[in-house]
């Protein structure tokens, strides 16, 4: 029997590594309704607490009122909007580079930009650990497609050796499962001595990465030479909704006349680009933000530690506590929904076999108090699994 969907569904069920939609019942932030339960949410990746900030809602607010609730259109018919042009004009100055282009969301940008720049007779060459959409990029592309050691320039190296025609090296900035850092420099510096050009997925870097909040570019001091293609996402940190690339003059157009999940998309609502334009300048102007969220992160990972929990080499806001097993993820995400505490349980295969985990992320929104109290549940819960995986005597 063709399409014998029901045992592809069973057989999930029995790896422990069946999805479930939480159902949010109240506006993003630390303390949530879901499933009609009130819950203190430690799995967003709203890490600035911009997405039910006041101000932005009241941009969002006024530019349906003045634009309406639609774009319409696609961008080249007639859905190019003021709200549009402002919020692009603003990202080519907040990342310092001559131009950016909205897409409608973070996978159209990352599959627009790959299959636009790269084809048949032309090399992509991704990170192992990149986000689904860079991978699919770069497999739809038609390029040859080879993926590196896992932020390793030495293995980035003997890959660039054998590209043949125009060649990319796709990374995200912040890899969004694990939380470390692309070592940028390093890789830039091999693409560099190939010639090919770097685009990095900073999705996770803007707004906490940064003097500024100016992603891992930033963090790192590096420029349009180093980085020709940055794409950022605007639901994160920015706490709204879209993406944008940012680039060279040559660069945007090329995506404008190239790209076709921007060709052939309806642009985003312009309400949505002027909550961003909102929200954009609280990133900028709110310094305490960011500067409140390196403090959560310190003293989450040394209350991890003092657990004996196992973290990764993360930075930033995304806190990963490696489990290994899927089934004992999710067990310590259900002891942890059972004292009121939301954190989800990632398993294969968006990680790899064997490395399932907790993916705790913070936001400058959480509280010291709220933190404490993901602490201590953690506690409690590492304690009750031990305790059931030893044998009795």
């Amino acid at each position: 029997m063709p399409f014998d969907l029901a045992s592809r569904l069973a057989a999930r069920q029995e790896e422990n590594l069946y999805r479930q939609r939480p159902l949010l019942e109240s506006p993003q932030g630390p303390e949530v309704r879901v499933d009609g339960r009130p819950m203190l949410a430690f799995c967003s990746n709203d890490y600035l607490g911009l997405a039910n900030h006041p101000e932005v809602k009241a941009a969002f607010i006024r530019g349906v009122e003045r634009w309406g609730a639609g774009g319409g259109a696609s961008h080249l018919v007639i859905g190019h909007s003021g709200p549009h042009h402002d919020l692009e004009l603003a990202l080519a100055e907040f990342t310092g580079r001559p131009r950016a282009l909205l897409f409608s969301t973070g996978y159209m940008a990352n599959l627009g930009a790959v299959t636009a720049l790269v084809g048949k007779g032309d090399t992509v060459l991704e990170d192992r650990l990149n986000h689904a959409s860079l991978l699919d990029a770069g497999l739809l592309s038609g390029a040859r497609f080879s993926r590196y050691l896992h932020n390793d320039a030495d293995s980035l190296a003997s890959r660039l050796e054998r590209a043949e025609g125009d060649t990319l090296v796709v990374t995200d900035g912040v890899f969004s499962m694990d939380g470390d850092l692309a070592d940028l420099p390093a890789l830039c510096a091999a693409a560099r001595a190939r010639g090919a050009w770097v685009m990095v997925d900073d999705a996770h870097g803007f707004g906490p990465l940064g003097t500024n909040g100016g992603g891992i570019v930033e963090h790192f001091g590096l420029g349009l030479e180093d980085v020709p293609v940055l794409v950022g996402t605007l639901g994160k940190g920015f706490g709204t909704a879209g993406a944008f690339v940012a680039g060279s003059e040559e660069l945007i157009e090329t995506l404008i006349q190239f790209a076709r999940p921007y060709i052939y998309t309806t642009s985003q609502p312009p309400a949505v680009a002027c909550a961003t334009l909102k929200s954009l300048e609280l990133l900028q102007r709110e310094r305490w933000r960011r500067e409140h969220l390196e403090k959560l992160i310190q003293r989450f990972r040394q209350g991890a530690a003092e657990i004996g929990l196992t973290l990764m080499d993360s930075p930033t806001p995304i806190q990963p506590i490696l489990v290994g097993d899927s089934a004992r993820a999710l067990k310590l995400s259900a002891l942890l929904r059972e004292r009121g505490l939301l954190v989800g349980a990632i398993r294969p295969p968006t990680v790899p076999a064997g490395s399932a985990r907790l993916r705790v992320t913070l936001s400058a929104a959480h509280s010291e108090e709220q933190l404490e109290s993901l602490l201590s549940a953690l506690a409690d819960g590492w304690a009750t699994l031990a305790k059931e995986e030893v044998p009795d005597a």
